[in-house]
């Protein structure tokens, strides 16, 4: 574990806790680390869980599936960055979405539990970290309000229009790379992959956007 601390010290769980800190912290928050080979699940939909997971290496995506298979992307996870918070949080809280490895990845589970009693020193970093998931939660809740604004819209160049003007805001240019291949855009956006491409040649011919795989330039 102390070959990815660096890594567990930059995830939004452990801001402004120094690293000496989160070491120790990690037996108390009962953390342990499995691996995950590429398109295994790491959580099913109907699981309950009691641990939130942090990404050490790789990148999983936390989808939705119908009965027959059909995958809608709800969002991508990367080294780092944490899921499953809220469900962790909620007491019996079954899972209506499963989280998978898009690749072969390392994952630390840490027990929500512990992470939300504080000890009885009441310490300062402990404190940080309720903090810390709070905001968390938080921003996540407004991606999700962003995933329902792109999906409001009523075509598919609408719904581009909207994710890729996202991008460009997090990112703050006009140039900026997407998490997603060309299905995945189209699963995350609930649009057929044919059409999703059919769109994106012709908002290039008309020189509104260049792409070229999953990097995008936005023209004025």
């Amino acid at each position: 574990m102390k070959e990815f601390l660096e890594i567990i010290c930059t995830s939004s769980l452990f801001s402004d806790i120094a690293e000496t800190e989160v070491s120790d912290m990690l037996s108390c928050l009962e953390a342990r680390e499995k691996d995950f080979k590429k398109e295994t699940y790491i959580f099913r939909a109907g699981d309950t869980t009691g641990s939130l997971g942090i990404v050490l290496s790789g990148c999983v995506l936390v989808i939705q599936e119908d009965f027959w298979g059909n995958r809608n992307i709800v969002s991508f996870f990367t080294q780092g960055q944490t899921f499953a918070e809220a469900f962790a949080c909620a007491p019996e809280a079954v899972l209506n979405v499963s989280v998978i490895a898009q690749t072969p990845c390392r994952i630390l589970f840490l027990n929500v539990k512990k992470v939300l009693q504080t000890c009885s020193a009441s310490c300062s970093h402990h404190n940080k970290m309720i903090q810390n998931l709070l905001s968390a939660l938080a921003v996540k809740n407004l991606r999700q309000n962003e995933k329902l604004a792109h999906l409001g819209q009523r075509t598919t160049r609408a719904k581009l229009l909207s994710y890729l003007s996202v991008m460009a805001r997090q990112c703050k240019n006009y140039e900026f790379d997407i998490p997603y291949s060309r299905q995945q855009l189209a699963d995350y956006l609930s649009v057929e992959r044919s059409g999703l491409s059919l769109e994106l040649g012709k908002m290039r011919k008309e020189g509104l956007l260049d792409f070229n795989k999953n990097h995008f330039v936005l023209l004025q």
